[in-house]
């Protein structure tokens, strides 16, 4: 275990999925008209067992090398609580939800992080 990882943690790794569930949940929302639009979302915690999972084993470049955008973990299809006719399943209030739930844990988990560059900052300095 590096440097890095001892100070920071799984804090990076959670900051990178829960900026990619913004995108996935982003396009359940546009795509919420289109006939036929099956919903997705990421199961954090199975997304956050495999950043680390993947962080453990070296990359190709890089063991600070961190890419969700491929999306290698599972996206799961929602099931909605109500049926439609057209065969979409998203249903806003759900995504919405989802939205600012995931708003609300990225920036308790920006918060972490930027108590802990501020302690390492403070400890640096000798303060």
């Amino acid at each position: 275990m590096n440097v890095i990882d001892r100070l920071f943690g799984v804090s990076p790794q959670a900051l990178s999925i829960r900026a990619h569930r913004f995108e996935v949940i982003s396009a359940n929302l546009a795509n919420a008209d289109t006939p036929g639009y099956k919903a997705r979302d990421i199961e954090f915690g199975d997304a956050l067992t495999w950043a680390q999972d993947e962080r453990a084993q070296p990359l190709k470049s890089s063991i600070y090398h961190f890419d969700v955008g491929n999306s290698q973990y599972n996206l799961m299809y929602r099931l909605p609580h109500q049926s439609s006719l057209d065969g979409n399943t998203v249903e806003t209030e759900q995504e919405h939800a989802a939205f600012m739930d995931n708003a609300i844990r990225y920036q308790a988990s920006l918060n972490f992080l930027d108590g802990r560059i501020k302690s390492v900052l403070l400890a640096l300095r000798g303060e």
